[in-house]
């Protein structure tokens, strides 16, 4: 192992002593869904967005309030409606009569980790105020830019059945979450353990182990986690191959795939790879990492066409052919 590396795993090795205790103290409320919990804590240190599906109860808003609660920062919950404005999410000029004066008023988004629950039940352009945030992580307020605090971080929900009365995010805009988390429903063992904790007159709480500072650290150090010339010629090639299937011999995806993944596919697959890695107490990406994470960035960036969605061909089982048959290193 070369020198630098033997570091890079040492500094891994003391900064992410607390990532066990932060998912002991997750563990307290959230039972199971263990996937999901990993990865929220990917896109908290490879300081990505993130999108959670699923049908309601699944406890995705709860584990989303309980990993807010675990980190010791600020946390806004945003329930979105279709009657939602901008200013609501952003905040507005108020008046102020004493002095005859305008005074900014800064919304929800002023928040180190927020909370859009329901984003698919606001209209354009209350998804368009998030998202730009997302993006430039400063918001405009009368003729004044106010940068969002950091960490800053969103993590939206949507309902999947459910169409009445929602706006689907466009392809551009949901192009803008390093990850979109898949939840299912839990084992029949672990729905048991829900009903008995949740029904006791003691309903566990999650306490603050770990500061904002912890976590600006620990991403500095994933940002330094080595990333071996063969695994970003890996993603190269996962990532071309969604644009091109017949140049890295996966032919039988031509004529299922409209649109590939974009570059933000590559960006995020290595960010998150390395954030994966760190989750994993190592200082370099293997094969196995962007494996494990690579459905979670892709999922949503692949567009399948119609002839796919004629023969029941979901972006998951393309992801899995590509996995399949692009060349391990």
């Amino acid at each position: 192992m070369e020198p630098g590396i033997k570091e890079i795993n040492r500094k891994v090795a003391e900064e992410s002593l607390f990532v066990a205790e932060l998912k002991r103290e997750i563990a307290r409320v959230i039972v199971g869904q263990d996937d999901v919990v990993e990865r929220i804590l990917t896109g908290l240190l490879a300081d990505g967005h993130i999108l959670l599906e699923g049908v309601p109860g699944l406890a995705k808003t709860l584990t989303i309030k309980t990993v807010a609660r675990c980190v010791e920062c600020g946390f806004s919950r945003i329930q979105f409606t279709p009657d939602l404005l901008p200013a609501d999410l952003t905040g507005t000029m108020v008046f102020n009569p004493k002095d005859s004066t305008f005074t900014a008023h800064q919304g929800p988004l002023f928040s180190n980790i927020i909370l859009a629950d329901e984003i698919n039940r606001a209209p354009a352009k209350v998804q368009s105020a998030l998202l730009e945030a997302m993006q430039e992580r400063q918001i405009t307020i009368g003729n004044r830019t106010y940068p969002l605090p950091t960490p800053f971080l969103v993590l939206a929900t949507q309902n999947p059945i459910e169409s009445e009365g929602t706006y689907p995010l466009p392809e551009a805009q949901i192009d803008r979450f390093m990850l979109k988390i898949r939840v299912s429903y839990p084992s029949k063992a672990e729905e048991k353990t829900i009903l008995e904790r949740m029904t006791s007159s003691q309903i566990p709480q999650a306490s603050a182990v770990a500061k904002p500072a912890q976590i600006l650290r620990a991403r500095q150090i994933v940002s330094e986690i080595y990333l071996d010339e063969k695994i970003k010629g890996y993603i190269m090639d996962l990532v071309f191959a969604t644009r091109d299937p017949e140049g890295h011999k996966l032919s039988k995806l031509k004529n299922l795939i409209s649109y590939g993944a974009s570059p933000r596919a590559s960006i995020y697959l290595a960010q998150a790879a390395k954030a994966f890695a760190f989750l994993n107490g190592r200082g370099y990406v293997t094969p196995e990492d962007i494996k494990s994470i690579g459905a979670d960035v892709l999922r949503h960036r692949i567009l399948v066409s119609y002839e796919a969605e004629a023969e029941n061909v979901s972006s998951e089982n393309i992801i899995e052919t590509l996995f399949a048959g692009v060349e391990v290193p």
